[in-house]
């Protein structure tokens, strides 16, 4: 809720000032991360001896990535828009935070140890801080330029908090070493996650930016306010893949006929669920904007009724996700990303500018089509994966081909 005050308190303009720059930071977020996530965990769980190295070595890595990151984000930008200082401040303010985020690699720690609730517990108190800041800086009327140096001052918190965790759980950030070998070694395996993050960033983000540098600020403002009601519920495929996909990895293991029956109930749960959100919030999408962000941001109501259907292939992409990493195709993820992101792109630069926030959402939803659904027919590897979403996404010829079966 605090994120919807601060956007009625900006107004469209200043707050899709502010997304765009978040956004455009976000494009350059996956060079400073380095992909490094999952590798590092892998890793720390196969050769806990080496932790020190692995933990060393990952932290000077993401340092660089997130120095590097900040220095591509500024050039490009005064190249992009050489004469708005403002943005070139905005921008560089919020780049600079990539090289606080180094301090990551203490997640990845915890996560190998299986103790990711002390990451919870870390940044949710971080959270909570930053949000009561955001509240005060409201009732004093502080300046849009606040807001942004409170997000670097948010990751600058958030590096200490983690820091501060990590050594009162395990003790000294000593053991922790750097070594050229084992830095080899670890961008060798995280070069093709390099790509599928830029990728992902692209597919997820450029909607904005290109609103922003098409229609302008009040433009992006508008949109991002319907982004934010129609992601809030990106969080439910997450919870039940995680919760379900362990049965459908043990049937595997079984046959593949329950595998599959299984893999298939998960599709169909989640087809369901994301129905279950939509159809609602689409057909409310005007009383929710109104509710929430006032009059100023009603502009938002059809660009939501229409962007929030893309849960439906949202929702299949994080369960198809975990699927192609079990059978060892993740090739594919980064290639039906890669794909999303082009068709994203294209349709933006001929929606947008007849249709603006309209046509994003309208390209969004095709290029989530295209990456979570449609791509998979063109392939042998991953066509079995298409014939169960399209069963999840069209229910009633299930049910026709179960009534001629009795």
């Amino acid at each position: 809720m605090v994120g919807v005050w601060v956007a009625r308190y900006l107004g469209p303009a200043q707050y899709g000032l502010l997304n765009y720059a978040l956004a455009f930071v976000a494009l350059f977020g996956a060079i400073a991360t380095l992909g490094l996530k999952d590798i590092v965990v892998r890793d720390l769980v196969r050769q806990p001896a080496t932790g020190g190295v692995t933990l060393g070595t990952a932290f000077v890595l993401r340092l660089i990535g997130g120095f590097g990151a900040f220095v591509l984000i500024v050039s490009t930008m005064a190249w992009l828009r050489p004469g708005d200082v403002v943005t070139k401040t905005m921008v560089a303010i919020l780049g600079f935070s990539l090289v606080f985020k180094a301090s990551e690699v203490i997640s990845y720690w915890f996560e190998s140890q299986v103790q990711s609730k002390y990451v919870v517990w870390i940044t949710n108190s971080v959270f909570f801080l930053v949000a009561g800041i955001k509240v005060m800086l409201i009732l004093n009327e502080a300046p849009l330029i606040v807001f942004v140096w409170l997000v670097l001052f948010e990751a600058i918190l958030a590096a200490v908090a983690m820091i501060a965790g990590y050594m009162l759980y395990e003790g000294s950030l000593r053991i922790w070493s750097f070594q050229a070998r084992r830095a080899t070694a670890l961008i060798r395996d995280s070069w093709p996650l390099i790509l599928s993050g830029i990728a992902v960033m692209i597919y997820m983000r450029i909607d904005q930016i290109m609103l922003g540098d098409f229609l302008g600020s009040e433009a992006v403002g508008v949109y991002s306010a319907a982004l934010r009601i129609s992601e809030v519920w990106f969080f439910v495929p997450l919870v039940v893949v995680s919760s379900v996909f362990p049965s459908v990895v043990n049937a595997k293991k079984r046959s593949d006929a329950i595998y599959y029956k299984r893999l298939q109930k998960l599709y169909d749960l989640l087809v369901f669920s994301a129905v279950a959100i939509a159809l609602p919030v689409s057909l409310s999408s005007g009383w929710i904007v109104q509710l929430l962000y006032g009059e100023a941001f009603i502009g938002a109501s059809l660009i939501l009724s229409i962007h929030v259907w893309g849960a439906c292939f949202v929702f299949l992409g994080v369960a198809s996700g975990n699927w192609l990493l079990l059978e060892n195709l993740q090739k594919h993820a980064f290639y039906r990303t890669g794909l999303g992101a082009l068709v994203n792109i294209v349709l933006n630069i001929f929606l947008i500018p007849e249709y603006g926030g309209v046509g994003a959402a309208t390209a969004t939803i095709f290029s989530q089509v295209v990456a979570a659904y449609i791509y998979d027919v063109f392939n042998v590897e991953t066509r079995k994966s298409f014939w169960l979403k399209t069963r999840s996404l069209l229910p009633f010829t299930r049910a026709m081909r179960q009534l001629r079966s009795w």
